[in-house]
């Protein structure tokens, strides 16, 4: 059976002008984020370890451990909470509607007994306190009249709770039973976030007015404000303290992170200023923190997760950044050093190393959206959404000045010939373009709607398939496509043709959930039955010795067939991505790559029968 060997994580989906949550359980040095459906559990001290629970049905908002370790609480928009178990198979304990909209953060108390949650309460209460095993209410939350952005439970008795939000407010409550106590109204624009020291002497708030203020933990008075001559110019957007109480790091929009000593009476004074610039755009901005041992991790609004370690701040930091849409394209660069390439649509290309993980960004402003993307040994073709293909040479580990080509119209799929890597095929509604270089050879109109195109690794021929499930095979000489056959076999539109590395067949799969292995000689049936998904085929691939073809699907699954047994006989791995399975390719015979609409790839060992 396959196996999951490691796993590039999707980053946190982050949202400008927002503040995110990440949190974290200090005994396994776990920390969790939530990216779109999912919620990702990824390790400090090997972020290769990674698990993804799936289980909500909206996007997930926030997720937190109990302090014990042993439960997780996640949120998501509709209101709902899930708690879960962080062992065998993360087994649902509870599900509760708390609120009636978003919910935006949520805090355990210190026993485990009490969950406090805000949020967005369509005009009816922005908080709620419950009791984790049964749901029942535990106290009254009034005093918010907008959206409550943030909570914090004190983490010694007497409990408190203190609320802050979207009508400049901080509320503070005692209980329990919870009750209003009284109203801070220091900060004059939303109040992004509040967090207790794990001592519970002293919180502090942090607001859009580019103002922290830190309070006494028992009583809510107001002890000192962070000093603004060495304070953030933009909106604070997260707070986090360190596990001695001692010291606080703050987040803001502009683009730094900032460490501040707080001192026994609350005031505070700054020890260190981070900043990491990535692009020198707004997808620098600080948008999360979180102080966890002996990291202090910052997230940025382009998702990018940076690991510092607290004892040595001048050392640079490690790196984690990955996608956060669906990766649509994933493919494996023909080098000496494998290096997977991967693409989303909204035009972010990463490159991986097998066993090593995230090995940097491409600087990808050019393309724009990026819809297809192929790649030789020397260059990479992008097209995207505005009938222009795009074609960047590779140098080292940075892209050169891409040459665009405007081909008149929307490219449906693209394919380059590997021996001659200067031609290009290119399939468009009417029919196909072949390129050399960056000049438009012909235009051909093929008088039938055209879904997918290959080219052999040659030049020599080309295999169209079309909406109505019909393999059209040309050759190809000059600027000229004579067509030789026509293979009819598939009963819907053609999504993906493969030749297969030795050229002796090659593979053309359809949005009717079949895939077809063909002889290249005899045009000949090779392997047929290949009926095991329950929805479209999206990709497949070859492995480099032309053994085994895998196929991904929207029905979540990727299947292995080995060609000269029946396909009865097939591998499969269920539920490779929550939400369908988009990209595929094998690194060498026993190890295939996929990616898919939840932002991951995963890397699948297949041992043999």
């Amino acid at each position: 059976m396959p196996t999951l060997s490691e796993t590039y994580a999707c980053v946190p989906t982050t949202e400008r002008g927002r503040g995110i949550l990440i949190s974290g359980d200090p005994k396994t040095n776990n920390f969790l984020y939530c990216t779109a459906r999912s919620v990702v559990i990824r390790n400090l001290d090997n972020p290769l370890k990674v698990s993804v629970y799936g289980e909500h049905a909206y996007p997930v908002t926030v997720a937190r451990y109990s302090p014990n370790g042993e439960w997780i609480a996640s949120a998501d928009v509709s209101g709902t909470i899930r708690i879960w178990g962080t062992h065998n198979d993360y087994v649902l304990k509870n599900e509760f509607r708390v609120l009636s909209g978003r919910i935006d953060d949520l805090q355990w108390s210190a026993d485990g007994m009490r969950i406090v949650a805000c949020g967005d309460g369509k005009g009816k209460s922005f908080v709620r306190a419950f009791m984790w095993d049964s749901g029942s209410t535990v106290g009254d939350f009034d005093g918010h009249s907008r959206r409550v952005l943030s909570c914090a439970f004190k983490p010694t008795r007497p409990f408190r709770i203190v609320t802050c939000g979207e009508d400049f407010l901080a509320n503070f409550y005692e209980g329990p039973p919870f009750k209003f106590n009284m109203s801070i109204r220091d900060h004059s624009n939303f109040v992004n976030c509040v967090r207790y020291s794990p001592d519970g002497s002293k919180f502090i708030t942090v607001s859009s007015d580019r103002k922290g203020i830190v309070y006494e933990g028992k009583t809510g008075a107001k002890l000192a404000e962070l000093p603004s001559g060495d304070g953030h110019k933009g909106s604070i957007y997260a707070a986090s303290w360190s596990p001695d109480s001692k010291q606080v790091v703050t987040v803001s929009a502009d683009k730094t992170a900032k460490i501040w000593d707080i001192l026994e009476d609350g005031s505070a004074k700054l020890n260190k200023t981070l900043s990491f610039t990535e692009t020198g755009g707004v997808e620098d901005m600080l948008v999360g923190c979180l102080w966890q041992n002996a990291h202090l991790i910052t997230v940025s609004l382009g998702g990018t997760i940076n690991l510092y370690d607290a004892k040595d701040l001048d050392k640079s930091p490690l790196s984690l950044s990955g996608h956060m849409k669906n990766v649509t394209v994933l493919n494996l660069l023909h080098r000496s050093e494998k290096m997977l390439l991967s693409s989303s649509y909204d035009g972010v290309i990463i490159r991986w190393i097998p066993g090593v993980g995230y090995s940097g960004k491409f600087e990808s402003k050019q393309f724009g959206l990026i819809k297809l993307l192929a790649a030789g040994e020397e260059e990479i073709i992008t097209a995207g959404f505005d009938n222009k293909v795009s074609r960047v040479p590779l140098h080292g580990d940075d892209f050169g000045p891409a040459k665009q080509v405007d081909i008149g119209s929307q490219p449906k799929d693209v394919s380059l010939a590997v021996k001659i890597p200067e031609l290009a095929l290119i399939a468009i509604e009417s029919g196909v373009v072949l390129l050399k270089d960056s000049t438009i050879l012909s235009t051909v109109n093929l008088g039938f709607v055209v879904t997918a195109c290959a080219i052999s690794p040659d030049g020599s021929e080309a295999i169209v398939g079309g909406q109505d499930g019909k393999l059209h095979i040309y050759s190809v000489s000059g600027d000229t496509l004579t067509e030789k056959s026509v293979l009819e076999k598939h009963r819907g539109a053609i999504s993906v043709i493969r030749y297969s590395p030795d050229v002796t067949m090659f593979a053309s799969a359809d949005l009717n959930r079949e895939a077809v292995v063909w002889d290249h000689e005899s045009k000949e049936v090779k392997l047929n039955n290949m009926l095991f998904h329950t929805a479209r085929i999206n990709c497949l691939s070859w492995s480099p010795d032309s053994r085994l073809i895998a196929t991904g699907s929207l029905d979540t699954c990727v299947i292995i067939y080995e060609i000269g047994k029946p396909a009865a006989s097939r591998r499969t791995i269920k539920g490779a991505h929550l939400g369908g399975v988009y990209g595929l390719t094998f690194v060498d015979n026993d190890r295939v790559a996929s990616s898919g609409e939840d932002g991951c790839i995963r890397m699948w060992t297949l041992t043999s029968e």
